[in-house]
């Protein structure tokens, strides 16, 4: 994708503080981070989000995240981790490739999760009905 900002990263016209890469993946520093060490996840075969990704590179990206979460957690010393997966611009995607964050988190920090909602009565029933039989 030459319109790409992290196609571009991969092939190295745009730098990057380099966390990880092997022949499928790298990861990185994100250049706005939420705490220190926030990391992004990307696999170097573009793809729009991760829902276009195929299951063994789902896997296999899944297993890196965790190897990283783990450096992350242990050289920082932080409390906790998010992992997030944003797609679409409705659920805050911003760039069109595939990435997950790995965001360091500690306590006291200050930053808050998105508020829960209770279901209506059969409400939670009727959703999981629907996600089921949907093909």
């Amino acid at each position: 994708m030459n319109d790409c900002l992290f196609c571009k990263i991969v092939s190295k016209e745009i730098p990057c503080e380099k966390i990880y890469e092997d022949k499928d993946f790298l990861a990185f520093l994100d250049i706005n981070p939420v705490n220190q060490g926030h990391t992004l996840v990307i696999p170097k075969k573009h793809s729009r989000t991760i829902l276009e990704m195929s299951d063994k590179d789902t896997k296999e990206i899944m297993i890196v995240v965790r190897k990283i979460a783990n450096k992350i957690k242990k050289s920082l010393k932080t409390d906790g981790i998010n992992i997030m997966i944003n797609s679409e611009s409705a659920a805050g995607q911003i760039i069109f490739h595939t990435h997950i964050h790995i965001i360091p988190r500690f306590l006291g920090d200050g930053l808050k999760h998105w508020p829960g909602q209770e279901y209506k009565p059969g409400e939670a029933q009727f959703i999981a009905k629907k996600i089921i039989s949907t093909v």
